[in-house]
């Protein structure tokens, strides 16, 4: 989780010194092929929402950049706050009706199944800070904003990836439903329905609805949800950018450098995905679908549980993981069993 340089944090949390099952040895290729129809797919959507962008501002009416708008900002809605922090960390619990809102939300994105979302994301989090991490943040934001997107897992990562725990998602209805008629529900509201509705209600332009409604919506959302594992590039710490320079331990008592206080302790659903703590858009929506009855159980860590666990890890020798485990216990908060 942080620069290797840094030894005195590494014995706190104990990183170094834990074995994960991930690490264990394996016959199997570890190396990653080239995904070619993606690698054709993103420079197509690329390349086309650039001709979005100009007619965005020069033929499309204000309505379609409403709509643009509106439709990006429900769809990274659905990542941020259903696919994410909902089912892939499980930071909260949600009544079906909000769930079945979500979901939809979520397939407006058009980033495949919850299902498959959370299982790559469970992955991407077992094994970080590893090399075996398809998000690898020591190679760079640009890898793991888009090169690593453009490639398969290894056969190894692919083992690791079935092994990952799924029984909770297995059991919502709603996420099954999804997975199971996905492609229906893709046709219709990541397809149909957008772009019908500038033809048919403010009789816009067929090139301004295929390419901003269309392209250009789909390349803003996927960089929008992209962002929540390539975030810790740019949010994250740097070398040279620590204080004291020989540990980080200041980053967690006051939560700033939000992305490495999350793989720390991802079941807090107050940790945003653009460079936030307790703050920003989806936290906000959280609280208010709490406030109206159809959010409960809102997991989180009090600071003075945060520098409790500090205080332990530092005095025992114990992996900051564990003692911080071992609090939310006390707080009742549930054990991550996906993420050993």
């Amino acid at each position: 989780m942080f620069d290797a340089p840094n030894k005195a944090m590494t014995e706190i949390t104990g990183h170094a010194a834990e074995a994960r099952p991930a690490e264990k040895q394996s016959n199997l290729s570890k190396s990653r092929e080239s995904n070619w129809p993606a690698v054709l797919f993103f420079i197509h959507i690329h390349l086309l929402s650039l001709y979005g962008i100009w007619l965005l501002f020069f033929e499309a009416k204000w309505q379609t950049a409403f709509l643009l708008i509106a439709l990006t900002a429900l769809a990274t809605l659905g990542v941020n706050t259903g696919a994410h922090r909902l089912w892939a960390h499980r930071t909260y619990t949600a009544s079906k009706e909000l769930r079945f809102i979500l979901m939809l939300l979520q397939t407006l994105a058009g980033q495949g199944p919850i299902y498959y979302w959370v299982q790559y994301h469970r992955l991407h989090h077992s094994l970080f800070n590893t090399d075996l991490d398809p998000y690898d943040h020591k190679k760079g934001f640009f890898y793991v904003h888009m090169l690593t997107r453009l490639k398969n897992l290894s056969a190894h990562q692919d083992k690791l990836k079935n092994e990952i725990d799924m029984s909770d998602i297995e059991n919502d209805s709603i996420v099954m439903f999804q997975k199971n008629f996905y492609w229906l529900l893709y046709g219709l509201l990541f397809l149909l329905l957008p772009l019908n509705a500038p033809l048919e209600y403010w009789n816009d332009t067929v090139l301004s609805t295929i390419f901003v409604i269309g392209f250009l919506r789909y390349a803003l959302v996927l960089h929008a949800a992209w962002l929540v594992e390539s975030g810790i590039c740019i949010w994250g710490l740097k070398q040279g950018e620590k204080y004291p320079p020989n540990t980080n331990l200041i980053f967690f008592i006051n939560r700033s450098s939000w992305p490495h206080y999350h793989y720390l302790n991802p079941c807090d659903y107050k940790s945003g995905e653009y460079g936030t703590y307790n703050s920003g858009c989806s936290t906000a929506f959280i609280r208010v679908w709490a406030a109206l009855g159809l959010a409960k159980d809102l997991r989180t860590t009090e600071t003075s549980t945060v520098q409790a666990a500090i205080t332990k890890a530092a005095k025992t020798k114990t992996s900051l993981n564990i003692c911080l485990e071992e609090a939310n216990k006390l707080q009742h908060l549930p054990e991550l069993h996906y993420l050993r």
